[in-house]
């Protein structure tokens, strides 16, 4: 996911009950910074801790409810997980603490009023708590927000406020395994609104090899304003699959435009939790026409004997071998940051038989795209790749690679001789 600076939640959003723009700062050992990168695919969130704390200066007032923010959450961390609270030093926590984010936050002379979430390490967290540091997911799902404002449909052609809604979202543990691209370059060719009217197998099923995916989600949103920066009703539709089926559908209301990113932060909070069940009770099993490639023609044998100039044997030399048919595979791997881009391609062009490994799908905090020339097979490079201490998962030439206990983490080249 590429991550942008964000504004603060206003009061007429939270009097609305909806969770607004949140800010993200991120915790150091050394203290907290603002706005420094963080990938979502690796934390657990923990969301609503209120806190209202004085000091004899605003910034200590502020620090002080960060503090207990992040001992709030462990504690409902810890419930949530293993059914028991806990507590841990602040030494400690401040090495668990991925982040704080800020949902609303009032700041005076000597008090300190917010709303905040806080994101803890998966790894570090999952091993202090004695839980699995992973999540069961689905096959990679590939997104295309589509938002209705004004009689007029649009995806990816530009960027709209349901758009950033859902790049601000953080998937690291959600279920789904949703495949979001940055709405550069051919994406907003083969990913805009008319897409979801198109039934075509062959067309979806080359659309999504293009970026890594199995299957489609097409979340939807359809705004009506009351009048110009006043009340705003979205009724929010889960769609899935190249027939674009509903599975279920809403409505939230915010009473002022100024509220218009909170109510489309709960929104995909809420279809994510849809498509979530839909997972669990086969709904989002997949269709068969995407999974079903066609045969490749077989050439016809032939009849006819062979001319007296073909019955001649050429044997190979010694040490020759037969060059192996050249494959294009998509590789997915987790991008938390730019230099994880470059190590991950580096890694791939290391391997023995990849001719060429370039980045086609970019999403910066979450899943990214390569496209491999690779001399053999899809299974030979996962083969080659898991010997090399990578979790593979193969689906037709497409592979979702990870380092072995990772924790998400983006791998490091490997330069070690094949």
């Amino acid at each position: 996911m590429i991550r942008r600076p964000l504004s603060i939640l206003s009061l007429a959003a939270l009097a609305a009950g909806i969770g607004g723009i949140a800010h993200l700062a991120t915790a150091q050992s050394g203290g907290i910074q603002i706005n420094a990168p963080l990938t979502d695919t690796g934390t657990f969130e923990v969301t609503g801790i209120d806190v209202d704390v004085r000091a004899k200066a605003a910034e200590q007032a502020r620090e002080d409810g960060w503090k207990i923010a992040q001992r709030l959450g462990w504690d409902k961390l810890s419930r949530r997980l293993t059914g028991k609270g806990g507590s841990l030093p602040d030494s400690t926590l401040n090495d668990v603490v991925a982040g704080i984010v800020i949902e609303h936050e009032e700041i005076g002379p000597d008090r300190y009023i917010a709303r905040l979430g806080v994101l803890f390490r998966r790894d570090r967290a999952g091993a202090m708590l004695g839980v699995a540091q992973r999540v069961t997911r689905s096959a990679p799902m590939l997104v295309i927000p589509i938002e209705w404002s004004g009689g007029t449909a649009t995806a990816l052609e530009r960027k709209t406020p349901w758009d950033e809604a859902w790049d601000r979202f953080r998937t690291g543990s959600s279920s789904i395994d949703y495949v979001r691209v940055g709405g550069t370059g051919p994406d907003p060719l083969l990913l805009n609104a008319g897409q979801a009217d198109r039934r075509g197998r062959n067309w979806w099923r080359s659309t999504l090899d293009q970026y890594g995916a199995r299957d489609v989600l097409m979340p939807e949103v359809r705004l009506q304003r009351q009048w110009p920066g006043g009340p705003i009703v979205a009724t929010f539709v889960a769609r899935h699959g190249p027939d674009n089926l509903e599975i279920s559908r809403f409505s939230l209301k915010v009473d002022s435009a100024d509220g218009l990113p909170a109510l489309l932060n709960a929104g995909v909070q809420r279809l994510n939790s849809i498509y979530e069940q839909a997972l669990a009770n086969g709904t989002l099993s997949g269709d068969d026409g995407l999974a079903n490639r066609p045969p490749l023609p077989q050439a016809p044998e032939e009849d006819a004997a062979p001319d007296s100039e073909s019955d001649t044997v050429i044997q190979p030399l010694p040490g020759d071998t037969p060059s192996a048919a050249t494959t294009t595979i998509s590789i997915q791997f987790d991008t938390p940051s730019a230099g994880a881009v470059t190590s991950g391609e580096t890694a791939l062009r290391a391997v023995p038989g990849v001719r060429s490994a370039a980045t086609s799908s970019l999403a910066l905090g979450g899943v990214s795209v390569m496209r491999v020339t690779y001399d053999g097979t899809p299974a030979g490079l996962a083969a080659a790749l898991q010997a090399r201490g990578y979790q593979v998962q193969q689906a037709g030439t497409t592979l979702r690679i990870r380092r072995s206990g990772g924790g998400g983490e983006t791998p490091a080249a490997d330069n070690s001789a094949g």
